[in-house]
């Protein structure tokens, strides 16, 4: 795997946390009228989507020159803080009623592991 690979895995990474938590947004229907759709999707195009390939490609630059299986293991660890961290601050709006009926009131979808943080 070279920096290359990383941070494309960081980018598919980085929409892919994004689409979790809109997911969960439109499923609870919390923060998911016009102004919460455009925030979420400023978010994707220059903080989520550009930071995590940053981010991969500097773990990866970090950890590859120590072991390839660890630079990989390490991307994949790095990355899946940042979606966890993302989907509890951003996908779970607090204090934001969820219209839909179908979550509780901290707006959690029901598909969401409950062992998870969020």
């Amino acid at each position: 795997m070279t920096v290359a690979v990383a941070t494309l895995g960081g980018a598919i990474g980085g929409y892919l946390t994004h689409l979790m938590a809109a997911n969960a947004r439109a499923y609870c229907d919390a923060g998911w009228e016009a102004g919460g759709k455009f925030e979420m999707f400023f978010q994707m195009v220059l903080m989520l989507v550009p930071g995590c390939a940053l981010l991969a490609a500097l773990v990866w630059w970090f950890a590859g020159r120590v072991n390839p299986a660890a630079g990989v293991a390490a991307v994949v660890l790095v990355l899946a803080v940042v979606a966890v961290w993302y989907f509890a601050t951003q996908g779970t709006p607090v204090g934001t009623r969820g219209e839909s009926g179908l979550c509780g009131p901290d707006n959690v979808p029901p598909w969401w592991p409950g062992w998870l943080p969020s």
